[in-house]
């Protein structure tokens, strides 16, 4: 078996404001496995708040492809990606990526989409969200008709401004203007746990269907107190990036947010979705901006999520990958074997 990679750069098709940063570029990196005659395909892409850079991407996988070369049998290396995991527990993004393009190769050498050699429900078409970045509430009511009328059913806001009145006002302007989408709202850990509260109660009646992580991440009282005191569900995302945090959690939580590149990929996102199913708590799959290249496997996972919010595809000015779809709100599985989407000629 080989690993190899190469990087690339891609543009968002504007600049994507949170309450910690802003982005506009990043740069991915396409992973694929090889054996005998298949190839299975991945992708990591570049993240400050994780200290994920070209150059610790290049070293970790220096590290994967000797790993993936001690062993000629990718079904063993399956049942060994959590000493992979182990091995790179600072670089989990990589992990996610080689976990990716060692199950498309499975899958693809199964002959089975991605979704029935994992064991997941099945899956043919589900709606995204799609995000709005903080903007002037002008300019978010302008996006949010836009994305309605192309066919999107829930829209995410990202919250945070330094004026909670602000977004206030952008959630409620939002509402007015496509009352029957569902919103939900993502402050990134912004909120203190009264800030929470009262904000959350002020915009009762806006079609409110649920708030990621309300509270900055490791304050699990303050995540406690919002989830037990509004009637919202609460999800828990940078509290339950991996498999190690869901243990802590609150009780009150409903949800927790499964992104692959955080939990360390597939293999972990399984664990993640086995222990939500029997601690009744909902799941949800998040991503960053990416390629469908990068969205492809969390979407095949969407017959066991509540809320998908996969658009990270969609973000970008030029998407290279073909298959998944989802510009007009909805994903639909990609044709053939494996995660099943294929390169651009040009890319």
């Amino acid at each position: 078996m080989r690993l190899d990679w190469h990087s690339t750069r891609i543009e968002l098709t504007e600049p994507l404001r949170i309450s910690r940063a802003t982005i506009a570029a990043r740069d991915a990196v396409w992973v694929s496995l090889t054996h005998q005659q298949a190839q299975g395909w991945g992708e990591v892409v570049t993240s400050p708040r994780l200290g994920i850079t070209l150059d610790s991407i290049d070293r970790a996988l220096r590290r994967a492809a000797e790993w993936v070369a001690t062993d000629a049998d990718p079904r063993r290396l399956r049942d060994r990606l959590p000493e992979l995991r182990a091995a790179l527990s600072g670089a989990l993004p990589v992990v996610a990526a080689v976990d990716a393009a060692l199950h498309d190769c499975l899958a693809v050498r199964a002959g089975q989409p991605l979704y029935s050699y994992l064991g997941m429900p099945e899956w043919d078409r589900v709606p995204t969200a799609y995000t709005l970045g903080i903007l002037p509430a002008d300019i978010a009511v302008i996006t949010a008709r836009e994305r309605v009328a192309a066919g999107f059913t829930v829209l995410k806001l990202k919250l945070g401004s330094a004026d909670t009145a602000e977004d206030v006002a952008r959630v409620r302007a939002v509402h007015e203007a496509v009352p029957g989408a569902a919103l939900i709202l993502d402050p990134n850990g912004a909120w203190d746990a009264d800030t929470a509260v009262r904000v959350i109660t002020e915009l009762a009646g806006c079609h409110v269907v649920a708030v990621e992580q309300p509270v900055p991440a490791g304050g699990l009282d303050a995540l406690d107190a919002v989830a037990t005191a509004v009637s919202v569900p609460v999800i828990a995302d940078e509290d339950a990036a991996s498999v190690e945090d869901l243990a802590a959690l609150p009780a009150a939580v409903a949800g927790i947010n499964i992104k692959l590149a955080e939990c360390g990929g597939l293999h972990a996102a399984a664990t993640m979705i086995e222990w939500a199913r029997h601690a009744g708590v909902e799941v949800m799959l998040g991503c960053q901006a990416s390629t469908s290249l990068g969205i492809a496997p969390a979407a095949h996972l969407s017959g066991a999520a509540r809320w998908v919010d996969l658009d990270g595809h969609l973000l970008i000015a030029d998407d290279p990958w073909r298959g998944l779809a989802g510009a007009d709100g909805i994903l639909r599985r990609p044709a053939g074997a494996g995660i099943g989407v294929t390169r651009c000629g040009a890319a």
